[in-house]
């Protein structure tokens, strides 16, 4: 099984059917990939889904996600701040630090940094790249 953080932004791109992202979510729902959030992280997927769709729609796909038994529930301890630019964003790499999760699948440019970083090593990936993985 793969262990991802999916940034909001690709979680957004991953969930149409028509999306040519759509596998990443299938296989979330499938049990393929685990998910590694925190209620920051769920929290925030609430909040910008709610705005792109509507309320009922976002509050499913968070209930949908918390309640897999392949999400990964991560507690949070320690907090890097690695990401100044976008501090807001520091909770995806918390949860994926602490998580030990493969990748942050993420399009935003504000993670660029964590490629400079040699401990605590984080990868990103871009979602592009993520689905030819899969």
């Amino acid at each position: 099984m793969r262990y991802i953080v999916l940034d909001t932004n690709c979680l957004l791109q991953a969930l149409p059917s028509r999306s040519p992202y759509h596998k990443i979510w299938t296989d979330v729902l499938e049990g393929k990939i685990s998910l590694c959030v925190n209620t920051d992280i769920l929290e925030e997927y609430e909040e910008i889904l709610a705005q792109k769709t509507t309320p009922d729609i976002a509050h499913n796909v968070v209930e949908a996600i918390a309640n897999l038994t392949t999400t990964t529930l991560q507690s949070t301890y320690v907090h890097f701040e690695l990401l100044p630019a976008d501090s807001d964003d520091n909770k995806f790499v918390d949860c994926a630090i602490a998580a030990e999760a493969e990748y942050i699948v993420t399009n935003d440019k504000h993670f660029n940094p964590l490629k400079q970083i040699p401990w605590p090593k984080v990868e990103i990936i871009k979602i592009t790249e993520f689905i030819k993985q899969l």
